[in-house]
């Protein structure tokens, strides 16, 4: 046999080989769930999110951006005996989630979706972003023949799948604990101050119904959701960002819009029976204690569980008479962080001279 016919038989069962041992342990769950004795390694949702909606075994799904990663699913499966799995997109963008959701509910029968609202979301695109953030979209199609990058990836090979052998098989990794990020972060004051660059000057404040067509799109889409699986119960429910937050979108001029925006979606999607919606943004026992969080938005694992937790009480739950008093409670909230509340964190905040 000529040489060269040799060495094409060679690379010819190399690739194979190689194609062979991604397809057998598929890191990023592609094809597959997790091989008998092999745990769940889910570390990178923009690759894992897809395929694990896709082929694993769960009745509820947490769906929400980066702030919901730090939860454990484990809260959730006891404290509403489901078995349940992550969809998590950072920055939350209602069309994204909702993508997410369409591959749920066609691959399994919900029992839950646990629904984590940003306020943002209700003013972003209501086109998905994944194209535009340049993911892998081999990943989130059905057509294997685009799966090259993936099937031949040394990356994968020769990280991605090591990586998963080694947290699976030792070591004490907790698969219910996907996507965490918390591990390593701190969550102080000195941490979030640090982080915050205030705006010198405040801008103009928006007319309330500035984001309007956004908003609508974006609840549309929700709606379609909702409509479309009325046996399953949707506890959607918005996190407590810090007052932090509030003096920033006080100061970006968008605080009028946003307590619009959230009036509007309570009003939308308290009238569904299928929908159980909760708020945390007014609790001033959270929101104002800065050791909280590790920025702006993002708090710590602590504050995920007191969440989970008080979803399964009336505690935050909001009817449809409660609208006018939280979202009042909320603007109250937004004017003493102006007044009182922030003013002695000033001194360690840092300015932005160039406003």
């Amino acid at each position: 046999m000529k040489f060269g016919k040799k060495l094409v038989i060679f690379i010819v069962i190399f690739l194979l080989g190689c194609a062979g041992l991604v397809i057998l342990f598929d890191p990023f769950y592609h094809y597959h769930k997790p091989l008998p004795g092999l745990k769940a390694v889910l570390t990178e949702k923009e690759y894992q999110v897809v395929g694990t909606l896709k082929h694993f075994d769960y009745d509820a799904v947490i769906a929400g951006s980066s702030v919901v990663e730090n939860n454990n699913n484990g809260w959730f499966d006891g404290a509403f005996d489901c078995k349940t799995i992550k969809a998590i997109r950072s920055y939350g963008a209602t069309a994204d989630l909702c993508y997410f959701l369409d591959i749920a509910f066609v691959k399994q029968d919900l029992k839950y979706v646990f629904y984590n609202l940003d306020p943002s979301a209700l003013s972003a695109d209501p086109h998905t972003t994944f194209q535009e953030a340049g993911l892998p979209l081999y990943l989130y199609d059905d057509n294997f023949l685009n799966d090259a990058p993936y099937l031949w990836n040394k990356d994968v090979l020769f990280q991605r799948i090591p990586y998963m052998l080694a947290h699976s098989l030792t070591g004490d990794y907790d698969e219910k604990d996907s996507y965490n990020w918390a591990k390593w972060k701190e969550f102080n004051s000195d941490m979030i101050l640090g982080l915050y660059i205030r705006k010198k000057n405040v801008a103009p404040m928006k007319e309330k119904t500035y984001y309007q067509d956004l908003l609508d799109a974006n609840l549309t889409l929700l709606q379609e959701q909702i409509e479309a699986h009325t046996d399953t119960q949707f506890y959607i429910f918005i996190p407590p960002y810090s007052m932090i937050w509030w003096d920033n979108i006080y100061r970006e001029g968008d605080l009028d819009s946003y307590l619009y925006n959230m009036e509007q979606a309570m009003m939308t999607l308290t009238a569904y029976p299928n929908v159980k919606l909760y708020c945390f943004l007014q609790d001033r026992e959270i929101v104002t204690n800065l050791e909280n969080y590790m920025d702006v938005l993002h708090f710590s694992p602590e504050v995920n569980a007191y969440i989970c937790e008080n979803l399964q009480t009336d505690r935050f739950l909001v009817k449809k008479e409660d609208i006018p008093i939280v979202i009042q409670e909320m603007s109250t909230l937004a004017e003493d962080v102006q007044n009182t509340l922030l003013v002695p964190y000033l001194d360690r905040i840092k300015v932005d001279i160039y406003d």
